[in-house]
């Protein structure tokens, strides 16, 4: 196949100059041909070298703490929907949130991220207000995953000090978008995209692999939206059904093909942070594992309090471990490290701009 004879190109690296590689310019048809499996051992071995090429067998670990799982919109595919009245809502208070925050840092990790289901009660001077505090008391780097806000609420946040803003399409196809998301906005959500990086926000988006009604064609036409954005961060995981959405009977989407696409997203964005997601191990155990060998580079435990953490189910199987934290975290070194890897505490920042000049 002529996507396996397109070459990784490699500076030589200096002490003081770090590693750049050139991004992948794959075709629609070289992606579609590629997420079916036509050429697994090639596309993971590159996927591999990539990750390792760039980040030097780093995994960056962030501590995030879901402080609600309140959401005004009804997601089809996600447990917390406004619509489940089967779920048990909590809210952390600022005290609580900031505990949790206090045991991240503690243990010595570089990025806190802060998420939550769409949930307007926490309003722009509150969220401010908690950045600034932890800024003053840790050195750390903020990464937000709050949903849809208003333009003005972004720059406030940035101007506090947030570093990051994770917000994700789950698709770029209109269709499949509304029919998924029936209380969002594509035009919207894309145009705060550009909105965040204009902030000056390292910037994520994501896609779920296999959602009801997606097609690999669609997917391949995902991943190339996706790479056009440029960002910083890219998350993608596969679709795992929940007993109380509309999308409940569906299938599950297939762990192999979520590795096929995190591996396709790193050889076109080789600097970007791709994390290996919980949806994974939820899905088939090992498996969020195996996507360090396959393009991803992050692992984001969980330090949401034990006796809330459960409740953030937006896919059956999330947050099921209920082991003090420190235990959590020393499990996932281990395993990191089990496979030849390192765990890393860094801030671990994106390295997209490094390629912005020069591609």
């Amino acid at each position: 196949m002529h996507a396996c004879h397109i070459p990784i190109i490699k500076q030589t690296p200096s002490c003081t100059q770090p590693s750049l590689l050139k991004p992948m310019a794959l075709s629609y048809t070289q992606i579609l041909e590629l997420l079916q499996g036509q050429d697994d051992e090639w596309l993971f071995s590159r996927a591999q070298l990539a990750t390792e090429l760039e980040f030097q067998q780093q995994v960056y670990l962030r501590g995030i703490v879901e402080f609600s799982n309140h959401c005004r919109n009804h997601c089809h595919y996600c447990g917390l929907c406004s619509e489940n009245r089967q779920v048990k809502r909590y809210r952390l208070s600022n005290e609580a949130i900031l505990s949790a925050v206090h045991s991240i840092a503690a243990l010595g990790l570089g990025t806190v991220v802060l998420q939550s289901g769409d949930d307007f009660s926490y309003g722009s001077k509150r969220v401010s207000a908690l950045i600034s505090e932890i800024k003053q008391r840790h050195n750390l780097a903020i990464t937000l995953s709050l949903g849809d806000r208003k333009h003005q609420e972004l720059e406030n946040w940035r101007e506090a000090g947030a570093d990051r803003y994770l917000l994700k399409m789950e698709t770029f196809d209109r269709a499949l978008f509304a029919r998924c998301r029936p209380k969002a906005h594509f035009d919207e959500r894309i145009a705060r995209l550009a909105h965040l990086k204009s902030l000056g926000f390292q910037t994520g988006s994501g896609i779920i692999i296999d959602l009801p009604g997606m097609t690999d064609a669609i997917l391949a036409r995902d991943i190339q939206c996706l790479t056009e954005l440029q960002l910083d961060m890219l998350a993608c995981g596969p679709f795992i059904a929940h007993a109380q959405t509309p999308f409940a009977t569906s299938p599950n989407g297939s762990a192999l093909k979520s590795h096929r696409v995190s591996a396709i997203l790193r050889l076109m964005n080789p600097g970007a942070n791709i994390p290996a997601t919980s949806s994974l191990d939820a899905l088939e155990k090992g498996t969020r594992e195996l996507a360090l060998k396959r393009g991803c580079n992050v692992i984001m435990p969980s330090f949401t309090p034990t006796q809330v953490s459960a409740d953030y189910s937006i896919y059956p199987g999330k947050n099921q471990q209920q082991h003090p934290a420190a235990e959590r975290l020393k499990q996932v070194c281990q395993q990191i490290q089990s496979h030849g890897l390192i765990p890393s505490f860094s801030r671990g920042d994106s390295k997209r701009s490094q390629y912005v000049s020069r591609h």
